[in-house]
């Protein structure tokens, strides 16, 4: 018997993956403290181990926290973690060696929002079908943008990066939702409040189509820096129909072949303990066993 399948549910765009976040940490200890021990994740223990920067590992993403005045994303990440109630619990044990910084949590229905020692924003939300197969990762960075950019953003990414993008909403406020990878976006949601100025902090995607995004930020001068043969960056979001700045975020576009793609990352389990360790429990899975 043929199945009859939509094809266009596993499309994903130009975009294939929203790989860090970067952001600036004044102290690498308190940064330990609170993605370590209280999200739960895992640094990284191949590559850049010293005391100057920490990634760390979230599913198939990173955390890039190098030291130095301390940047604030200007909107909130969404990570996917296995078990929130074992989360609080994580949180509630930090809150005392993080009380004179802005640490703090609060849980809602399906979800606890954290807020990390410097004011960064952090939604972590249980596993459902939003998500998919997924059980740790970085599912989305959502940005605060002013009123009525939503659908100038949309045009940049569908027409300069060729990544899906539709005006839409998100939270009851308009929105540009853009597909930045399997299951990850990149949601640019209107907002009154007046944006903070911009800090420097960046995201990093990679991208199939490398050269396209390249040549068409270029004709605009929009590429702010040629890292590399695998790499450039931009900065500057603008309406492709007018060059109106719109919003200001660094992003580090790499192609599919740089030597970092697709590299495994060590995601360990946070259940496990000295006092009470399970042998051959040590990793965590970050999807779920595939069901067709």
């Amino acid at each position: 018997m043929t199945r009859d399948y939509d094809r266009s549910a596993e499309d994903i765009g130009n975009i294939v993956g929203l790989e860090h976040v970067n952001v600036r940490v004044p102290d690498q200890r308190l940064a330990t403290l609170f993605y370590v021990s209280g999200l739960g994740l895992t640094r990284d223990p191949y590559l850049v181990t010293g005391v100057a920067n920490m990634w760390i590992n979230v599913g198939r993403s990173q955390f890039h926290l190098p030291t130095g005045a301390p940047q604030r994303l200007r909107g909130r990440t969404g990570l996917v973690l296995p078990d929130l109630d074992a989360l609080e619990r994580r949180l509630a044990a930090v809150r005392e060696p993080l009380a004179e910084t802005e640490f703090g949590y609060e849980a809602g229905p399906g979800r606890i929002d954290v807020t990390c020692p410097w004011g960064n924003r952090v939604r972590c939300h249980a596993p459902d079908a939003r998500f998919g197969p997924i059980t740790l990762g970085m599912a989305y960075v959502e940005l605060d943008v002013p009123v009525g950019a939503a659908g100038g953003i949309a045009r940049f990414y569908d027409r300069l990066l060729n990544a899906p993008a539709e005006a839409g909403e998100a939270d009851g406020a308009a929105a540009a939702l853009v597909a930045a990878g399997h299951r990850q976006s990149l949601v640019f949601r209107e907002t009154d409040a007046a944006p903070p100025a911009y800090d420097g902090h960046h995201l990093q995607i990679y991208v199939a189509d490398f050269s396209g995004p390249h040549r068409r930020l270029g004709e605009r001068g929009l590429v702010s820096e040629e890292s590399n043969r695998h790499q450039y960056r931009f900065r500057h979001i603008v309406d492709p129909d007018n060059g109106d700045l719109l919003f200001e975020l660094e992003h580090e576009v790499r192609s599919m072949t740089h030597p970092l793609y697709a590299r495994p990352l060590v995601n360990r389990n946070p259940a496990q303990t000295n006092n009470a360790f399970a042998p051959g429990h040590e990793d965590w899975p970050w999807a779920m066993p595939h069901a067709d």
